[in-house]
This record gives C-alpha cells, structure tokens and sequence, in this order.
C-alpha cells in the first residue's frame, strides 16, 4: 500500500457518510513545509456538512482516525496533518525496488509530453568547466527520471558557438596557427591561440580591429569564414564527445547560440507588438512586475542584443518545435536573476 493509499484507509471510515475514497484522495496535499508532516487533508469542503470552523473539523477527524500505522496524525489549523513512520516508509520502499526492479517508479504521469532538458552547454573553444559536467550528470539524471515518470525527455546541449572571440580566434589561427597542432589538441590549441592573441593585442592593437572586422563577416555569412568556425565547433564537439561517452550522456539536439542568429528579430517584434517594450535612454527593455528584479534589458542603445534575447528567441522556438509541457534550465545558481527574468518575461 502506498502511503496517500494508507491516509484514504485512515479516513475513509471517518468520512464515509460524506466524501468517497476517490474525493478524499484527491484531496490529499503535500505540505509545503517539512513540519507540517509528509501528507496533510484539508477539511474545507467539510465546513458546510459539519456545520463548524474548519479548525474544529480538522481537531475532530484527527481525534477519530485510527493513528496506529502513522508516527501521529494531528490537526494544524484547517488541515488533518499525517505524519509517517519513517521504518516503516523505509522497509516499503527497498521491498518495491528489489520486486520491482528497474520497472521501479514506472508511471505514465507525462502521458509522452515533451519536456526540454537545457544542460551540459559548454562553450566551443574552451575546457568544458566543472560547471557545465555538474549540469550534464544532473540534467541526465532528470531526463532518466522523466523519462520513467512517461515523459519524453528532449535533451538539450545550447552550446556556446558565437560571439566575437569567434573573430579573435579566427585571427589568431590565420597569423599564426597550424592545422595540424590544432588536430592533434583542439581545445588546448585553441585556448592558446585565444590566450596568445589577447598577449599579442596588447602591443598591437590593430589585431582587436582586425578581429571585428572578421567577426562581421562572420555575422555577414563569409563562406571562408563560417568553415573556419564550423572546424571550431566540430573539433571542440569531438573533444566533449570523449566526455558524454564516459557518462553515456546522449542529446537530442545540439542547437547553440549562432542557430538563433536569425531568430531575435521575431521576438523583438512579438513583444512590440504586446506593448511591452519601452526605451530608456536609447536601450530597449521590459519593465518586469517584481520589483526585486532588474529591468529586462533586450537591445543595448547601439542596436545590438543580448543573451537575453537570445534565450527568448530559444524558448519561443522550443514552444513552437517541441510543443513541451515544461522547459528546463540546468544551470548554476550565479544565473539565477537571468532566468528569472526570463521567466519573467516569457509569462
């Protein structure tokens, strides 16, 4: 029996003449605080029948259920509070897991909804950080969870594949760099080759102009210049690769920053269109209800966008490709505003 199950039983002769086991199962809430017990009742839709406070109906039901298989049952305000056995919640679960073994937790709660995964996420061109192999193991561990629960899990790698050290890295690999030393180490030689240009630019500062202006052809689709950073991205992918096959980590889709380059003017003008945009002092922004958060800034006074539109463009994109029934984020908790924000603004 699981334990909702043991609460019915417990109230069901209590309640009998009003509610069915199937009402009062629904009933049944989790309290949000651990104090509160592990299952809670709430008595009130009982108020009418009984013709009292919903306190006094909570005393009275907690006072009549048969406690014997529960550590106490007691009332806390409106509520008819259960409290488990912990040995005995215990024994029950390593009793299911050995029986059931790996079926263990299977339901069909998702009914096969689609729930994006964000994780892992590395940057091209650099060591993947703790930081990013802490989102990969726990964002797998929610995917399999899901996936047991009759979710779909959509594993999600948005990689960090754009930007302007994209044109600084472009100039140093040109001035300097050898295909083959890059081959043989991508990450490690590309590293350097960034570290070597920015040790360079200090003397000779017309390498930041020249890494703008290749950044720009970047942006502007040049042939030479996308090859170059599609061998980037792909060097880089092989070397993460080694790493997602020791966890045996998979991904649905490895779609980073560059594949939403054509994809922010959409949102910029969807959320014109719903009156949420204001400009202040050349920067368009949205002004967010709570006041604890920082205004959501969408495009800096000089036109140019930040990662926040970006993520908008990526959830509106996932909507609309996925259809999913949530989109989540593993992320580190420095990025908490930042997604609150998001949040924010995507409600």
């Amino acid at each position: 029996m699981n334990q909702k199950s043991a609460v019915v039983s417990a109230l069901s002769p209590v309640l009998a003449e009003h509610l069915t086991e199937q009402a009062i199962e629904q009933l049944i809430e989790v309290p949000s605080h651990a104090e509160h017990g592990d299952l809670a009742f709430p008595v009130f839709q009982l108020a009418k029948v009984f013709r009292k406070a919903p306190q006094a109906i909570a005393q009275e039901v907690a006072e009549q259920v048969d406690a014997s298989k529960f550590d106490k049952v007691v009332a806390m305000g409106p509520y008819v509070n259960f409290f488990l056995k912990r040995g005995a919640v215990v024994n029950e679960t390593l009793h299911a897991v050995l029986e059931e073994g790996a079926n263990y937790g299977q339901s069909d709660l998702g009914q096969g909804r689609n729930v994006v995964i964000d994780m892992s996420s590395p940057n091209i061109a650099k060591p993947m950080s703790m930081g990013h192999l802490r989102s990969t193991v726990i964002g797998n561990s929610i995917s399999l969870i899901l996936a047991k629960l009759g979710y779909q899990p959509v594993r999600v790698n948005h990689l960090g594949d754009w930007g302007t050290q994209f044109g600084k890295l472009i100039v140093a690999y040109q001035g300097w760099g050898d295909e083959a030393t890059v081959k043989a180490d991508p990450v490690k030689e590309l590293v350097k080759l960034y570290v070597d240009f920015h040790e360079k630019a200090e003397t000779q500062p017309e390498l930041e102009d020249q890494a703008r202006a290749i950044f720009k052809r970047l942006e502007d689709g040049d042939p030479e210049m996308l090859a170059l950073w599609q061998w980037f991205r792909e060097e880089s992918l092989k070397e993460f690769q080694k790493v997602y096959d020791l966890l045996e980590v998979e991904f649905d889709s490895y779609n980073g920053e560059a594949f939403y380059n054509d994809k922010m003017d959409e949102i910029v003008e969807l959320l014109e269109e719903k009156g949420l945009l204001s400009v202040d002092n050349g920067a368009t922004l949205v002004h967010l209800e709570d006041e604890t958060l920082p205004p959501a800034l969408i495009k800096k006074s000089d036109g140019s966008t930040l990662y926040l539109t970006r993520d908008l463009a990526t959830a509106y994109y996932r909507k609309r490709t996925y259809d999913f029934a949530k989109n989540l984020y593993v992320m580190g908790s420095e990025q908490s505003v930042h997604f609150k924000q998001l949040q924010t603004v995507l409600e």
